[in-house]
């Protein structure tokens, strides 16, 4: 028996085509599809930015320091009665003491009774003096007439004036007693506060003890280190701005430059001159800036920088095919005052920059622009140019 086989019809033929080939038409479309988001995506901005530009602004040259607050000179006020009780103390740390004041007092009863002592015997001195003298004089008159010796006349002179001596070891001796009796009574040696006190009623105190610290004049000073290669630039008389630990401020003025450098640190201590004040404290610690004048330069707002990686970058607008694209740049920054920072290498002042919001953006990223906006804040003593 003989079997016949049909021919597939023409559509079977197309239908099978089209299972087989039907993938590869479900990839090019996918494909497509997604160079189509692709260049969608393309064209979207990443961000809406506003633009902005560097300006040339007149900043204060300054150099900052740190160091602490001391006394401008500190005396020490200490005993020189040796083995006297102290019987009264009249001031305490922290008192305003003028010249001369007294501070405190030693019993004086053993000084005074010694005094009375040496002006006794020096009583006795001059009247023995006395006698030795007339008697000197007495014999110097009969010396031609023969009724003494020259022996006898030697000695009635040598006594005369051995008498002299003895009347002025007694007059130094009732000095001394004097003296003694004076450093009885503690008296500040300057106009100045009490910074330190010791001194305790009913001790008994050794000579040279310290019972007192004085801060001569209530005169404070700023001790600030700053680097050797900025010695230079600092010179007597200059302005310092400093702010205390507190938050107090205060304008200072360069007394001295130290003629030496520390060799560990390298440092150079600068001896500022404070003005009086009931904030600064000595022992305190303080920065503060040296002022040697002002400068043009580059600035740009603080909101216009991103920090990454440890660097300092900008946003500047590059205009492609009629495309707004945002590049970023590596800037060198210096000096800040309030919200404006120095650039100096980096941008030129015709870029336009991302104002703000660069945090968001990446390399070559496209950004709208919407409108251009200055600077947001200029320091107060700046000219722009």
């Amino acid at each position: 028996m003989q079997s016949t086989i049909k021919p597939l019809s023409a559509n079977v033929m197309f239908n099978k085509s089209l299972i087989l080939f039907a993938p590869f038409f479900l990839l090019l479309a996918i494909d497509a599809h997604a160079d189509k988001a692709n260049e969608l995506k393309s064209v979207t901005p990443a961000l809406t930015v506003t633009l902005t530009h560097a300006q040339q602004t007149v900043l204060p040259l300054k150099i900052a320091a740190n160091g602490n607050i001391a006394a401008w000179q500190e005396a020490i006020i200490g005993s020189e009665a040796n083995g006297l009780r102290l019987t009264n103390v009249l001031v305490n740390v922290g008192d305003v003491v003028k010249k001369g004041e007294l501070l405190a007092d030693f019993s004086a009863e053993s000084i005074i009774a010694e005094l009375n002592q040496a002006k006794a015997s020096l009583m006795e001195a001059e009247a023995q003096g006395k006698e030795a003298i007339n008697n000197a004089d007495r014999a110097r008159t009969l010396q031609n007439t023969g009724a003494m010796s020259n022996q006898q006349i030697d000695q009635y002179t040598t006594a005369a004036d051995t008498a002299k001596a003895r009347i002025e070891v007694a007059k130094a001796a009732v000095a001394t007693q004097q003296i003694r009796l004076k450093n009885t009574k503690i008296v500040a040696p300057d106009s100045g506060i009490i910074s330190s006190r010791s001194a305790t009623v009913g001790a008994v105190v050794g000579t040279g003890n310290e019972l007192f610290r004085l801060i001569r004049q209530e005169k404070l000073e700023w001790r600030a280190e700053v680097i050797s290669s900025d010695l230079p630039k600092i010179k007597v008389s200059m302005q310092a701005n400093i702010t205390a630990a507190d938050g107090s401020t205060f304008k200072g003025k360069v007394r001295k430059v130290s003629p030496t450098v520390d060799m560990q640190t390298r440092n150079t201590i600068i001896y500022v001159d404070l003005p009086t004040s009931n904030t600064a404290k000595a022992g305190m610690f303080a920065k503060g800036e040296f002022v040697m004048g002002q400068s043009s330069t580059l600035t740009v707002t603080q909101q216009t920088l991103v920090m990454r990686d440890g660097f300092t970058y900008v946003f500047a607008i590059k205009t492609d095919h009629g495309k707004q694209i945002a590049k970023q740049i590596k800037v060198q920054t210096g000096r800040r005052i309030g919200n404006l920072v120095e650039i100096i290498s980096g941008i030129t002042p015709q870029q336009m920059l991302v104002a703000t919001g660069g945090a968001f953006l990446s390399d070559n990223d496209l950004v709208k622009v919407v409108t251009e906006t200055r600077l947001l804040a200029t320091p107060a003593n700046s000219t722009k140019q």
